[in-house]
C-alpha cells in the first residue's frame, strides 16, 4: 500500500508555542502569543505550584476521604496503561487515597500497556475493574467514525471511557472521579480537533453503523446531569497540583512500577498510534504533538526551536505494517480507505449533538456554577472542553 507522503503546513506560528494558524479560531495578540499560551496562562493562576500547592492539594484529598468513609474505594481513576493515568494513579495511592481502577479495553491494547496496567495495580494493591466491549459492536462504531470523516475519529473510545467511569462511580455510590489530564504537559485541545457528546457518538453510528450497541454505555446529556446533579460526580484532576517533569514521571514510573515506554504520547494503543500519526495528519492537517510539545515549551521541559525541528518531521514511523494491521482489524480494504482519505472533510456541526444546546445555556449554567447549583464546570467537561 502506498504511504501518503506529509508535510507541515503553517503560515503563522506562535511566538511562544508551535501551535500555529492550521488550527481554525486560533487567534494572536500583538506579541503574536496564541489563544492557547492565553489559555495557559490562566490555568497556571488558577492552580498555581507555589509554597500553598501541597495545602490545597491535601484540602481536596481530605475531602475524598471523607466522602468516602465507610466505603471499600473512595474514587475511580481510569487507566490505559499509558505514563499520564499511570503517574495518576500512583499519586491518589501515596496520597492515602482507596482508589479503583478502571480501564475499558476496546480490543486495540497493545501488550505492554496491558502489562504496565497489571503490575501498577499489583504494586500499588489497588483493584482494577476492566469493561471489556464486545469487538463486532466496538468496530462498528470506530469503522463509523471513519465513514463520518470528522477528525473525532478517537471519540468511540475516548466517550466510551467517559461513559464507564461514570458508570462505575454511580455503581459504587462513589463522588469522584480521579482525572489524569495534565495542562502543563497535555495542553488544551481544540474543539475543532476533538468534540464528543452523547448524541454526536449516537448521530453517527445510525448513520454509517450497522450493529446495535449494547455491550459499553454511551452516556447522553441527561444520564450526565443525573450523574452530575443526582448522584454529584465530580472530576479531579490531581496532576494540576502536582509538579510534572516528564523526565522525573518515567524514573519513577520505571523504577518503582516497572512500567515500560510504549512510543510517543497515547500510543499505548495501535490505533491510536495509526490515527494521531498517520489519518490526522494527513487528512485533517492536524498533528496532536504540536499540543503536547506547546505545553512542555509553556512548562520550560523543551525549548521552541526543538519542538519546531520534531514536529517539521513525518510523525508515521509505523510503516505499511501498521496500516495493514489495523485496516485488516477493521475490516476495511485498501480501496475503501483511500475512499475515507479523500471524502471530503466534515465536523462535529454536520451531525447531530448538544453544542447548539450548551452555547444557548451556557450563561445559565455559569450563573448555577456561581451560586454552587451545578458542579464547576459541569457543563464543559460534558461536551469536553477543557476550561
Amino acid at each position: 500500500m502506498k504511504i501518503q507522503s506529509y508535510n507541515y503546513q503553517a503560515t503563522k506560528i506562535c511566538s511562544r508555542c508551535v501551535m500555529d494558524d492550521t488550527v481554525p479560531g486560533i487567534t494572536f495578540d500583538e506579541q503574536g502569543i496564541c489563544t492557547f499560551c492565553k489559555i495557559h496562562d490562566e490555568l497556571e493562576k488558577k492552580y498555581p505550584l507555589n509554597d500553598e500547592t501541597p495545602r490545597r492539594l491535601q484540602e481536596v484529598v481530605d475531602k475524598i476521604k471523607r466522602d468516602g468513609k465507610g466505603k471499600k474505594y473512595d474514587c475511580i481513576v481510569g487507566v490505559s496503561g499509558g505514563r499520564d493515568s499511570t503517574f495518576t494513579l500512583y499519586n491518589a495511592v501515596k496520597l492515602g487515597l482507596r482508589p479503583l481502577a478502571v480501564h475499558f479495553d476496546n480490543g486495540w491494547n497493545s501488550e505492554i500497556a496491558v502489562q504496565n496496567i497489571r503490575n501498577a495495580c499489583k504494586i500499588l494493591n489497588v483493584d482494577l475493574h476492566t469493561h471489556v466491549a464486545d469487538w463486532e459492536e466496538f468496530k462498528d462504531l470506530q469503522r463509523a467514525f471513519l465513514f463520518a470523516s470528522v477528525p473525532d475519529i478517537e471519540v468511540p473510545t475516548d466517550w466510551i471511557i467517559f461513559s464507564v467511569l461514570y458508570s462505575e462511580a454511580s455503581k459504587y455510590n462513589l463522588k469522584y472521579i480521579v482525572h489524569g489530564h495534565s495542562f502543563r504537559t497535555e495542553g488544551t485541545t481544540p474543539l475543532t480537533w476533538t468534540y464528543m457528546d452523547g448524541r454526536y457518538v449516537k448521530d453517527i453510528h445510525k448513520k454509517f453503523g450497522t450493529m446495535r450497541l449494547t455491550s459499553f454505555p454511551n452516556m447522553t446529556l441527561f444520564k450526565y446531569i443525573y450523574y452530575s446533579l443526582i448522584k454529584q460526580i465530580k472530576q479531579i484532576r490531581i496532576l494540576y497540583y502536582i509538579p510534572y517533569n516528564e523526565k522525573e514521571v518515567f524514573r519513577i514510573l520505571e523504577n518503582e512500577l516497572n512500567w515500560k515506554n510504549y512510543g510517543d504520547k497515547h500510543h499505548e494503543s495501535k490505533y491510536t498510534a495509526f490515527i494521531q500519526s498517520y489519518i490526522l495528519p494527513r487528512k485533517f492537517n492536524i498533528d496532536k504533538r504540536k499540543l503536547h510539545y506547546s505545553a512542555k515549551i509553556r512548562s520550560g521541559q523543551i525549548t521552541r526551536a526543538e519542538a519546531l525541528e520534531i514536529i517539521k518531521q513525518d510523525p508515521f514511523v509505523g510503516g505499511e505494517e501498521l496500516i495493514s494491521y489495523c485496516l485488516k482489524k477493521l475490516d476495511i480494504s485498501e480501496m475503501e480507505f483511500e475512499k475515507i482519505m479523500n471524502e471530503p472533510v466534515k465536523s462535529f456541526l454536520d451531525y447531530k449533538n448538544y453544542y447548539k444546546l450548551v452555547k444557548r445555556l451556557k450563561n445559565l449554567i455559569d450563573y448555577s456554577n456561581k451560586l454552587g447549583i451545578v458542579p464547576d464546570t459541569a457543563y464543559k467537561k460534558y461536551f469536553a472542553l477543557d476550561l
